[in-house]
């Protein structure tokens, strides 16, 4: 088993910063605001939930994200993966088409949709990767 985090706490205030590190950034988050793909992440071996939307005019930043599933708006794709997974997936260490056709991510709904946000979020890596190196290295593959 690789490796894991120390708590479902740990694992959301880091998917938070990754979340954070998107919407905030001058390349990723006004395209993934553009793509306008809502989505729901079920990490199952946390018991967690995360519902992803573009932000509305009004709301700060380019995402908005709530920890459960009770959100006013429909997703158009479901994943459903490990936290292993989406940590490896955030380092660009999982290919997720590969994971989808192995099982290691489970999809539903629009999966062309979420696999074209793909090439978008991919600068997301390299910050992801520092953020660990400086504040989780227990978490860097």
């Amino acid at each position: 088993m690789g490796v894991q985090f120390d708590s479902a706490e740990q694992f959301c205030a880091v998917i938070d910063r990754v979340m954070t590190l998107m919407s905030e950034d001058a390349q990723i988050g006004p395209k993934l605001r553009d793509a306008d793909v809502p989505q729901r992440f079920e990490f199952d071996d946390m018991g967690l939930v995360v519902n992803a939307r573009a932000a509305l005019d009004g709301e700060p930043g380019n995402l908005h994200w709530e920890w459960t599933d009770d959100v006013d708006w429909q997703p158009k794709v479901r994943l459903t993966m490990s936290s292993e997974v989406a940590n490896r997936y955030f380092q660009g260490k999982e290919n997720v088409p590969v994971a989808i056709a192995r099982g290691r991510i489970t999809a539903g709904g629009e999966v062309d949709a979420a696999l074209a946000l793909i090439p978008i979020t991919k600068p997301v890596y390299g910050l992801y990767r520092s953020m660990l190196e400086a504040d989780y290295p227990q978490l860097v593959v």
